[in-house]
């Protein structure tokens, strides 16, 4: 069993930065993989980031290649998402999730997920 607790969302301005943390509970949070996504009202929840066991791999969606960077520190239980660039379009609740899987960008394939953090990009 993984618990997950997401915090550091808010509202920025177009150009900044924020960095999403996600707090595992749970002796075997380094065995999974992480991941994030993001949802809006009305719409699918959408791939982000992911990240290996090992942190060796990352993967990322196209909109957000270049400007996020995800990372996890195994031994903090923590996955951490650096956003910079924001656009307006970013905006939507971020939610991590983990995984044993490794069809990383399908939320299908995570058992586990957090509560979420709204981010909002103003223009």
């Amino acid at each position: 069993q993984v618990q997950l607790v997401e915090s550091g969302g808010g509202l920025v301005q177009a150009g900044g930065s924020l960095r999403l943390s996600c707090a595992a509970s749970g002796r075997t949070f380094k065995m999974y993989r992480m991941g994030w996504f993001r949802q809006n009202p009305g719409k699918e929840r959408d791939f982000v980031a992911a990240i290996s066991w090992s942190a060796a791999n990352t993967y990322y969606a196209d909109s957000v290649k270049g400007r996020f960077t995800i990372s996890k520190d195994n031994a903090k239980n923590t996955v951490y998402l650096q956003m910079n660039s924001l656009k307006p379009e970013d905006t939507a609740v971020y939610y991590c999730a983990a995984s044993q899987d490794y069809a990383l960008r399908s939320s299908s394939s995570y058992n586990y997920w957090g509560q979420g953090t709204q981010v909002t990009v103003s223009s």
